[in-house]
């Protein structure tokens, strides 16, 4: 049969360099094919690009990007609000996103939230702006998280790991990301500071959804009520047979290791 681990670890390994070496051709590609001035002056590189070299046939680059977008774009709405559901599970973030659709097991506050501030977002601003603010947080986040996966296999190797790569793939991803993250310190700091400023607009609503615990009573029932009349969602119940089971995997891989 077939290993969902091992695949998956071995997903990792094999896309990781395939996409870089994509993303590199592409890049060389651009340079060898367009000036400095037109890269500059192009609001659709790739666009440009097919225009400049496929001739009758540079409609074909436009569609594609469009139909990557749409991908991306999809695979965002099934990731960002699985995000926002599985930490108000761990209580990093209020707990309505951690209520799910009944029947159906969707995640529809964690939808309804991420869906309402993206709208948000593209009224108040304009979309170039935004995607550099938009890339600096992922950015961000995500060399916080990898930082964040070194500190815990130093301090708690023995963890239950269902899947546990290589330091070597964290440790120079973490490099390269201080790298890039400085030259971006550096080249645009306005950018930057903005993209902070809305990272830190997520502190009010974390105390007040989640550090806040003596909440009146009315609160509760309208989370537990209201949103099941309106959304027909609940929360989760958590399957005590799962949770012994990672318990008595991680003491075991304690023990086996024995101390440090």
């Amino acid at each position: 049969g077939v290993n969902p681990l091992r695949a998956l670890k071995a997903t990792i390994y094999i896309s990781i360099p395939l996409v870089t070496f994509v993303y590199t051709l592409t890049n060389i590609a651009y340079f060898s094919s367009m000036s400095p001035e037109e890269l500059l002056s192009s609001n659709a590189v790739a666009v440009t690009f097919g225009e400049k070299l496929l001739g009758m046939f540079s409609t074909l680059m436009p569609i594609s990007v469009a139909l990557s977008t749409f991908g991306g774009i999809n695979g965002y709405l099934f990731t960002s609000s699985r995000l926002c559901f599985s930490g108000a599970r761990e209580g990093h973030l209020p707990s309505l996103l951690a209520m799910i659709h009944f029947k159906q097991c969707t995640p529809i506050p964690a939808l309804l939230v991420c869906c309402t501030a993206t709208i948000v977002i593209l009224c108040i601003g304009e979309t170039h702006n935004l995607i550099n603010y938009v890339s600096f947080i992922n950015y961000l986040s995500y060399g916080v998280t990898i930082a964040g996966l070194l500190y815990y296999r130093w301090k708690k190797p023995n963890l239950y790991r269902p899947i546990k790569v290589s330091l070597l793939v964290p440790v120079c991803y973490l490099l390269f990301w201080a790298l890039l993250l400085g030259f971006s310190l550096h080249s645009e700091p306005l950018v930057c500071g903005v993209g902070l400023v809305i990272m830190l607009t997520g502190v009010p609503v974390y105390f007040l959804g989640v550090y806040w615990k003596d909440k009146p009573k009315c609160i509760y029932d309208f989370i537990g009520k209201k949103t099941f009349l309106v959304f027909f969602v609940v929360f989760p119940q958590i399957d005590p047979i799962e949770v012994a089971e990672w318990t008595d995997r991680s003491s075991f891989t304690s023990k086996a290791s024995g101390p440090l």
